[in-house]
């Protein structure tokens, strides 16, 4: 069976995950880690496992490794998981020029998933994007996201994925076409706007708006269950073990 070791198990996704894993009876949960000082430390997770603090010693006994901590302790993840020859897929969002570096290092040894986004739908809703966007070429593009109160990014990661999703498809990079602020000014052909709002306890709302002239295409994906992201999570990892060593991406998982 598929051992899967989880890093920041005592967060809310954390604690989805380690449920998910053990739910499912291929998977073997291999251990969970915590930042050293968190509350939930020596928490018993049953079958004799505790959280613990020892990232390195999870990796060694694990086929692959769930991360959903904070973007300082990423580097030492992905340093326990190349030491323990064990894959990862990191869900850890706000990541900067460094952490895509120490990411595209690790990729080199081990089979490696970063994402903003581990829904299985949002994977999906992305090809769609690229899809339409490559056929309606002359269409403008918005995109919209709703999140909980509390959400700090505007616009979201997963937001700017599916915007870098309908750039790919114009064979082109986000960086180039993106719609600056909204100004009196007639937009631009060609560029990707972004709308956000933040309100309530929204887990996650998100559209894509193709509007041509006289016709509109609509391409939604609503978030009822923060569940949808551990079952996204567990399912990624299940399929990175034992691929070869590289950079691979939720569209990958899902073919």
């Amino acid at each position: 069976m598929t051992r899967i070791g989880v890093l920041g198990a005592g967060g809310r996704m954390g604690r989805a995950i380690v449920a998910a894993i053990t739910a499912d009876p291929s998977l073997t949960l291999a251990g969970a880690v915590e930042r050293a000082g968190h509350p939930c430390i020596g928490e018993r997770l049953g079958h004799g496992l505790t959280i613990c603090t020892n990232a390195s010693a999870l990796a060694v006994a694990s086929d692959v490794l769930i991360d959903f901590t904070t973007p300082a302790a990423l580097a030492a993840n992905l340093d326990a998981a190349c030491s323990g020859h064990a894959a990862i897929v990191i869900g850890t969002t706000g990541l900067e020029r460094a952490h895509i570096a120490a990411i595209d290092r690790a990729a080199g040894d081990i089979a490696v998933l970063p994402t903003v986004n581990t829904s299985i739908g949002i994977a999906v809703l992305a090809g769609l994007v690229a899809a339409a966007a490559a056929q309606l070429a002359d269409w403008d593009i918005e995109i919209l996201d709703l999140h909980h109160r509390d959400k700090r990014d505007a616009p979201s990661g997963t937001t700017l994925l599916l915007g870098e999703a309908a750039a790919r498809g114009r064979g082109t990079t986000l960086s180039a076409v993106r719609a600056g602020a909204r100004t009196a000014a007639a937009r631009t052909v060609g560029s990707i706007g972004f709308a956000a709002l933040r309100g309530g306890s929204a887990a996650g709302d998100h559209m894509v708006l193709f509007a041509g002239d006289g016709e509109r295409i609509e391409l939604h994906h609503r978030a009822e269950s923060r569940d949808i992201f551990a079952a996204g999570a567990v399912r990624a990892a299940a399929w990175l073990v034992r691929k070869k060593p590289g950079r691979y991406a939720m569209r990958d998982v899902i073919g």
